[in-house]
């Protein structure tokens, strides 16, 4: 092999289509406007266009099954039978009513059993939670004890024959049995899943022997749990699961895929699995390069990743070929593959879609495409292809335009975050005093009822935003349209007797990217959308340089709806943890450091909010755990840096200001301290799904501020009966005390229609007043 034929690699790309074609169709098919067929026909387009835009841009190992409907865990799932009895399974081939059942839930009480999903009024869904440290969400699977596995989806084998039918060789992809394992969960606390390995195993063997009987080559089994704190006992799994997959299918070559970090103290395990091929995050964890080369036994194929697969910068090129010719020379030519650092799930589809950009800041980006362009770039240069020379010239040219540009440099922003000191970060008095200056301010009922935020994104509130976008209605006009939604939610609040009211956040497109758009420092695209699970996708705004608040915010919106009532009004914001990890971030000055200037600027509008008049100001960090790094050493840094500008931007209120803040879908035990350290003086959490599970932590800590449990899943179109939630809380109620409590759902409203939010919230505050006739 020449160095010409260096290969070029994709982990997955992104499912969603350039124009969110999945989003619709899978929208069309739940609201019954298309059926089955269709669905299946429309997203085998899907697939069969990332297949041929891969090939047409240089893409020599192509992935197949990374495709999903809805998300590659709940296929696996599905594929190895790991279904639990409350959907009703025969054991045949599994329906995509199943699967959307135990994606979202289902009304219908055929799914109805006796088992942990079973309700009153249908099934729930799955427990739903973070993929690693990434925006992306899986489906939590299932296990228990004696569990039994066998081969239930066809889904690999039969996206690799349709792949092959048009001229693709793929590699295919699987989520490793032993990482599928590590991410599930059982009921019976003292069950440990891996144990179920050698159940497993089986369902693997006979995947790759149906694709090596196909013509497969190579098949990619995702281990990305290879690169978090294992225990002997995980790596013990990894070999015996290896071991077995090689003795049994040795007609089929496996690319073991680590991403999202280091794989450290597990190299020795990983190189010494009897794999053909290995895949490393050099974008996150460069050094690992030197410890493999050493360590890598003489046949192994290297997949390297070092384009980023979880950012949208453009990666300087020539400085990649320096650093890679050494290495690529002593490790030897034949046994090397250039990929990105992970899937390129995670970053939107192509930059040139966008054509409103900053024409510097576009200059700077790099979306799947063009990262896949990058990559046959440097295959070309380390080919010593001359045609290669252009593309680094432009390469090395984006890179010093963006170090050196005015755009990102405001030295006011710098000069006031090296003034920040610790009083800065510290309310006037302790929650005990604090929480009796509030109960005599807001004289609130035993369990107050509220909601987290959002209510629905109507049709009628899309297209209204929509019109003014494109000049169709006038900002008054459109202001109008927003004041009578305001009022109408306002008003309905009050007649069911919610105690804490919102507005309704109907002028908000996205709760990071209504403020990003009014900071500086940032940019947003028209069409940079990523998936966060199923068919809800996000644009994440482009942190590039530094940030201020130019102007305030929200008060306006928030004088008006409280105009509106005399009920508590929340003021709403989000935090700057939650912009910051749910933004791409800028790589050119560490994030600790980026955030303390979002938090100088939130600091600023709770002040001004707090002047205004606002008695209650939530400050949203949904996304506080997702930053936490993957490695436990590495905890502390980020914990003490997210925790101070939380409080940065919360402290500077008198007591009776109440703080509420709001943190989705986590496990808080490790992290309980931290959350304390936090100090706002309401969280609420989601804890629905896990029927109360997660309250765990905090009764455990002994937590002492208040809490809002979750007891409406609001991820799901299921509504729950006042009864189901009036369990949840007589659980929270056995672990924390009632002067503790707010009852309100797990999380904003936005994506459900009002014909679920209204019945469910009546059922929410009807379960809280039963509940204080009880107390």
């Amino acid at each position: 092999m020449s160095l010409l034929s260096l290969p070029v690699a994709t982990l997955g790309t992104p499912r969603i289509g350039p124009r969110r074609e999945l989003k619709l169709t899978l929208e069309g098919y739940w609201a019954g406007k298309i059926g089955n067929s269709q669905l299946l026909e429309a997203t085998a387009g899907l697939r069969v266009a990332n297949w041929a835009r891969q090939n047409s841009l240089g893409v020599t190992v192509i992935p197949s099954n990374d495709f999903s409907l809805y998300d590659q865990v709940l296929d696996t799932s599905v594929m190895v039978g790991a279904i639990p009895e409350a959907y009703g399974w025969d054991g045949g081939p599994v329906s995509l009513k199943t699967y959307f059942a135990m994606a979202r839930g289902s009304q219908d009480k055929e799914h109805d059993v006796n088992s942990g999903h079973a309700q009153d009024h249908g099934v729930a869904a799955q427990e739903m939670t973070k993929w690693f440290d990434t925006n992306y969400h899986y489906m939590v699977p299932e296990f228990h004890k004696g569990q039994t596995f066998r081969l239930s989806s066809r889904k690999p084998i039969e996206e690799y024959e349709e792949a092959k039918a048009l001229g693709y060789q793929t590699r295919p992809v699987l989520v490793g049995p032993v990482t599928f394992l590590k991410l599930g969960k059982s009921s019976d606390p003292t069950f440990d899943p891996i144990s179920l390995l050698e159940s497993l195993v089986p369902v693997y063997v006979e995947v790759l022997k149906e694709l090596a009987k196909r013509g497969a080559e190579w098949v990619q089994l995702d281990e990305p749990y290879l690169v978090l704190d294992l225990d002997e006992t995980t790596r013990n799994a990894l070999r015996r699961a290896y071991g077995r997959l090689a003795e049994e299918v040795p007609g089929i070559k496996i690319m073991l895929a680590t991403y999202f970090g280091a794989i450290g103290d597990n190299l020795a395990t990983a190189l010494g699995l009897p794999v053909a091929g290995l895949h490393v995050d050099l974008v996150r964890a460069p050094q690992q390069l030197s410890q493999i080369e050493f360590g890598a036994r003489a046949d192994l194929v290297l997949s390297l990743g070092v384009i980023d697969g979880r950012n949208v910068w453009r990666s300087n090129l020539s400085v990649l070929v320096e650093r890679l010719k050494p290495f690529i020379a002593k490790f030897g030519k034949d046994r090397v593959q250039l990929a990105p650092s992970c899937s390129l799930l995670h970053v939107p589809i192509d930059v040139e879609l966008e054509t409103d950009l900053d024409s510097d800041v576009k200059r700077w980006l790099a979306f799947s495409v063009q990262k896949i362009d990058e990559l046959a770039t440097l295959a070309k240069a380390l080919a010593g292809d001359r045609n290669a020379s252009a593309a680094l010239s432009e390469s090395d040219l984006a890179a010093k335009t963006r170090r050196a540009s005015p755009k990102i440099h405001d030295r006011a922003v710098v000069q006031r975050t090296e003034a920040i000191d610790e009083a800065m970060c510290r309310r006037n008095d302790a929650f005990a005093t604090r929480s009796e200056v509030q109960r005599k301010r807001f004289g609130l009922p035993l369990f107050p009822t509220t909601t987290i935020g959002s209510f629905p994104q109507t049709t009628e509130v899309r297209n209204a935003r929509a019109a003014h976008a494109h000049g169709e209605l006038t900002k008054a006009e459109y202001e109008d349209f927003l004041k009578e939604e305001t009022a109408r939610a306002v008003l309905w609040q009050e007649e069911i007797g919610l105690d804490v009211l919102v507005h309704g956040e109907f002028e908000r497109n996205d709760m990071v990217q209504y403020f990003a758009e009014q900071l500086s420092g940032f940019v947003f695209t028209k069409h940079g959308w990523v998936q966060s699970y199923g068919s809800r996708y996000v644009r994440p705004p482009i942190l590039f340089g530094d940030v201020s608040r130019p102007k305030p915010m929200t008060i306006e919106w928030w004088r008006y709806a409280q105009s509106l009532t005399r009920k508590p009004m929340k003021a709403m914001l989000t935090g700057p943890v939650t912009i910051l990890n749910w933004s791409f971030v800028r790589d050119d000055i560490p994030r600790s450091e980026a955030c303390r200037q979002i938090a100088l600027a939130i600091r600023d509008e709770v002040a001004d909010l707090e002047k205004a008049g606002a008695t209650m100001i939530q400050i949203d960090e949904a996304a506080l755990r997702e930053g936490l790094p993957l490695r436990r050493s590495d905890w502390k840094s980020y914990l003490d840096w997210a925790v101070e500008s939380f409080r940065l931007c919360s402290s500077g209120v008198a007591d009776a200001t109440q703080i509420h803040t709001h943190m989705c879908y986590s496990e808080f035990n490790a992290i309980i301290d931290a959350i304390a350290a936090m100090d706002a003086d309401v969280i609420s959490i989601e804890t629905s799904r896990s029927k109360m599970e997660l309250l765990d932590a905090f009764t455990a800590f002994k937590y002492p501020n208040d809490i809002g449990p979750g007891v409406y899943d609001i991820h799901s179109p299921r509504v729950p009966e006042a009864a189901e939630m009036g369990d949840l809380i007589a659980r929270a109620r056995r672990r924390l005390s009632d002067s503790q409590l707010w009852i309100n759902p797990d999380c904003g409203l936005k994506t459900r229609k009002w014909t679920e939010v209204r019945p469910a919230l009546v059922n929410m505050v009807a379960a809280a007043r039963e509940m204080r006739k009880a107390s």
